[in-house]
């Protein structure tokens, strides 16, 4: 029998590729008898992660060839999501990006950011690791809060 805690899925670093994404978390959410809510969060969460490897990993770096993003999804028996994404584009950490400045306005504003800060706000703890040239991102998230 599959364990329905567990979804290990690898995609292609193609833009095209985020609609499966939504795929695989409503399959995920239904199999766990997740909230809306959650499945909400983990799509937006999932999307923001990918299409920053995607854009600024592959696309910005002028790869061209194919490359695998693997994705990792667990829930504990105490209903901690682990989402983990491992991936080969160029090294970046999310922790260490700047916070956006809401304080400025709009047109004074760094570009980008702001879909780190939506991961940031959204999951409880976020790690990252570089490990034999592969991006290591782990998020955690209690669900049902």
């Amino acid at each position: 029998m599959p364990d329905r805690r567990r979804s290990d899925t690898v995609i292609a670093s193609k833009r095209g590729e985020i609609p499966r994404l939504a795929e695989i978390v409503q399959r995920f959410g239904r199999d766990n008898h997740l909230s809306d809510d959650d499945v909400m969060r983990i799509r937006l969460v999932l999307d923001e992660v990918v299409v920053n490897i995607v854009a600024h990993g592959y696309e910005e770096a002028g790869e061209t060839h194919r490359q695998d993003i693997h994705i990792h999804l667990s829930l504990d028996d105490r209903d901690v999501l682990t989402i983990q994404v491992t991936d080969n584009a160029r090294e970046y950490d999310p922790r260490s990006a700047p916070a956006p400045r809401f304080d400025l306005p709009v047109e004074e504003r760094r570009k980008g950011g702001l879909g780190v800060h939506i991961v940031k706000a959204i999951m409880d703890t976020i790690d990252y690791r570089r490990v034999d040239g592969r991006n290591v991102l782990t998020l955690t998230k209690k669900l049902g809060f």
